[in-house]
């Protein structure tokens, strides 16, 4: 079968209009298997761990967020609308007082940011916060 270029440019976009009805189920999908690598699917409590985001940012390419887990061993980001949905993770050594970071984060769009510390007696804790995003981070 020989295809034209206008065969094939139909094609592209019936398969960008069928991508953007469905909602990018993916995403939510990687986002939840990430989670999981990280926490090997233990239950996760609430409390310790404080996000710190802003409600609106209005350039999605410097998001600033903060961290902090009394008694955490390590922390991970994750947004749930970015390709790649781990953002960063930071890991506190034992003569570390704070356990506590803050960084810049580039979000591809309106999302919620995902915190998840790991806790020093092996527990987990999370944090969430959604974030609109006004200007387009990762290429949008």
């Amino acid at each position: 079968m020989d295809f034209t270029r206008r065969d094939i440019l139909a094609l592209g976009s019936g398969t960008l209009a069928l991508a953007s009805l469905t909602g990018l189920p993916a995403f939510a999908a990687k986002i939840d298997d990430a989670i999981a690598a990280f926490t090997g699917g233990a239950e996760m409590g609430s409390g310790a761990l404080t996000l710190t985001a802003p409600e609106i940012a209005e350039n999605g390419n410097t998001v600033p967020i903060a961290v902090a887990a009394p008694g955490a061993s390590e922390i991970t980001v994750f947004a749930d609308g970015n390709p790649e949905p781990e953002v960063v993770t930071f890991r506190f050594g034992p003569l570390n007082p704070t356990r506590a970071a803050s960084t810049r984060i580039r979000l591809a769009k309106t999302q919620n940011v995902i915190a998840i510390a790991k806790m020093e007696d092996g527990s987990f804790q999370r944090a969430e916060a959604a974030v609109k995003v006004t200007i387009g981070g990762c290429g949008g």
